[in-house]
């Protein structure tokens, strides 16, 4: 199971351990175990949402699995958060410096979606 999946609840960050869907053909919600993999139209809940889920009147909730096992690691997410750790620790080049000819106009630095621009030496 992947630890990178979480709760699809606003402002839940606990681990997902169960998948919702719905079938509205036959007005139901269907609760089980965590898919393998996250694909549209599914919600991904912790042990908490999943146990506390009801559904609109008139629908009924199927409940596939009733204890949520908590997530383990993988292999696969052990190497990746190692490929993260050896991407941190390698050195990166240092931006180079304006030239003495180089226009003054253009990108300085970055911070989220803000931009530092150098002012132009024409205005």
């Amino acid at each position: 199971m992947n630890l990178a999946r979480k709760c699809t609840k606003t402002g839940c960050r606990q681990p997902a351990v169960a998948t919702l869907t719905y079938a509205y053909s036959d007005r139901a919600a269907v609760l089980g175990p965590l898919a393998t993999y996250a694909e549209p139209h599914t919600y991904d809940l912790c042990a908490e949402h999943a146990t506390r889920l009801t559904a609109p009147r008139g629908w009924e909730v199927v409940r596939l699995a009733v204890d949520y096992p908590e997530p383990q690691p993988s292999s696969d997410d052990l190497l990746a958060l190692a490929d993260a750790v050896r991407e941190a620790g390698r050195p990166r080049p240092a931006a180079p410096g304006p030239t003495p000819g180089e226009p003054l106009a253009g990108e300085v630095a970055r911070r989220g979606h803000l931009r530092v621009l150098r002012g132009s030496a024409e205005a």
